[in-house]
């Protein structure tokens, strides 16, 4: 997801490719066995997808980042996933629930938006704004510490500079329009070199598969069980997509029987209904 590399005059260029269909990956599948993995009445990720048999969900330690991502809310079941301007996304063999999270109405919550959104949300619940900051696609690393001073963003060009144009404040709006600036000037190219190479079997809930380009794209990792008699694992997988859209729980396009988990131990690719990652493609926040 790219909207700028170095200056502003290319935003638009480059947010036309943000998240590019990668025209091979469009699934579809009966998925007969999967509702049996769905408690339709579940109103987290937690309550509202069982593991399968054999499967017991990893431990997470309380107000954890795996733990906030564990629990996110999630809309009613068969509710479909709406883009940034009220539209219905089709829902073609792609994902199996809404997170009921508000993404605002500009087209700007795409991948490594949605990504960078939930780590910010939940150290900003936490009230650890110290450790909330991006970088651009520029370099230019964006604090949330500095834009509570009332400190804004300045960019001329090449150049990207903070000038101090505000009261110091720290509500939500505040939090989201720093957010919104992140969504602009960041995307999946910046966020890869951010984050750090992960082995797969040290995968953990919070890691991220993650393609830095244009186009390029990113999902989260929200929730890890485990098969203690033979240590496999399954995960399950977030998306937001272009245009900008709600995050969504993924269906696996290739294994219905757990679908909507996904095993770790893939042999080359890992293939989600809108794009296909390796094990290279692994990445954890550094902090």
């Amino acid at each position: 997801m790219m909207r700028k590399i170095l200056t502003v005059r290319y935003f638009l260029l480059f947010t036309l490719y943000a998240c590019g269909i990668d025209g091979s990956q469009q699934y579809t599948s009966s998925f007969g066995n999967e509702q049996a993995l769905i408690y339709k009445q579940g109103q987290t990720i937690e309550t509202r997808f069982i593991t399968p048999e054999g499967f017991q969900r990893v431990e997470t330690a309380t107000h954890s980042f795996a733990d906030y991502l564990r629990k996110l809310p999630l809309k009613p079941h068969h509710t479909q996933v709406k883009l940034y301007n009220g539209e219905t996304k089709n829902n073609d063999g792609i994902y199996d629930a809404v997170v009921d999270l508000e993404i605002g109405n500009k087209d700007l919550h795409q991948c490594a938006d949605a990504v960078m959104r939930l780590r910010a949300e939940h150290l900003w619940q936490q009230k650890q704004y110290d450790k909330i900051h991006f970088n651009f696609t520029n370099g230019f690393r964006v604090d949330y510490s500095e834009w509570i001073e009332g400190k804004r963003i300045k960019v001329e060009g090449n150049s990207t500079s903070w000038v101090q144009s505000q009261a110091p404040s720290n509500s939500y709006e505040d939090f989201w329009n720093y957010l919104e600036i992140i969504f602009t000037y960041a995307g999946t190219i910046s966020l890869s070199k951010e984050l750090k190479p992960i082995p797969m079997e040290d995968i953990q809930i919070g890691d991220v598969f993650i393609i830095g380009g244009s186009p390029g794209h990113a999902v989260i990792v929200v929730d890890l069980a485990i098969d203690e008699t033979n240590n496999q694992r399954i995960f399950l997988l977030a998306q937001s997509y272009m245009p900008a859209q709600e995050i969504q729980i993924l269906k696996n396009p290739n294994d219905a029987n757990i679908s909507p988990w996904y095993r770790a131990d893939f042999e080359n690719q890992l293939v989600t209904p809108e794009w296909t990652f390796d094990k290279s493609h692994l990445k954890r926040f550094a902090d």
